[in-house]
Order: structure tokens, then sequence, then C-alpha cells
């Protein structure tokens, strides 16, 4: 089990920057690829970034490219997601997410909501205009 912790959300005028945090516990914060994953209201949860195992590999979603940055800290086994220049579309509750890598999946990170075994409770970022 991997219990995952986010934080860092709040209110924030646009053009603004926001470091979320997810502090894991649990199994072996470096044996796993982590994501995060955004739900606006009346929206469905959708990707935004994700690193692999052995932090290697990075993806972000278009959205977000160029703006946002995810990093890991593995001594604190936490991940961050700099988020800079921030738009009122980006307004929604953040998660982290984790499964568990293998030796087949060194460069894999996961896009996919189903593809995570572990979610945190989730941090509000609201954007003001």
């Amino acid at each position: 089990q991997v219990q995952l912790v986010e934080s860092g959300g709040g209110l924030v005028q646009a053009g603004g920057s926001l470091r979320l945090s997810c502090a894991a516990s649990g199994r072996t914060f470096s044996r796993h690829a982590m994501g995060w994953f955004r739900q606006a209201p009346g929206k469905e949860r959708e990707f935004v970034a994700a690193i692999s195992w052995t932090g290697t590999s990075i993806g972000y979603a278009d959205s977000v490219k160029g703006r946002f940055t995810v990093s890991r800290a593995i001594a604190e086994s936490t991940l961050y997601l700099q988020m800079n220049n921030l738009e009122p579309e980006d307004t929604a509750v953040y998660y982290c997410a984790a499964r568990p890598g293998t030796i087949t999946s060194v460069t894999a990170y996961y896009t996919g909501q189903n593809e995570y075994d572990y979610w945190g409770q989730g941090t509000q970022v609201t954007v003001s205009s």
C-alpha cells in the first residue's frame, strides 16, 4: 500500500504560480511511477503530468506544457508539480497517483487514470481572472 497526501493548493491570480506537493508513505516511493491529474467542476478527471519510476521519462498534457513541471525528491518521498503562468482554466482539484514500477517499465509514464493503483485525496487550486 502507498498513502498519498497532496498539499500546496490555494487561490492565486491569473499569471501566478503554485507548487503542489504529494507526500508518499508506505512502500518504496522510488519504485513507483507517479502522475498528476485534475478535475474541474462538472468535468471528468484529466491527465496533467507523469513521471516514470526511474525518473527518466516525463510527460505532460498539451494544455500545461511549458507552464507546469513535475519533479520528485526521492529522499523526501515527495512528488512536486510546479505550476507557473496559471490560467483560470487551471482551476480544479489536483490529485496525485502512483503505481508500482517494474524492470520492464523503466521509461514508462502513464496518462490513464485506470493505470494507477493509489490516489491521494486531492488539493483545490483556484485561479482568479
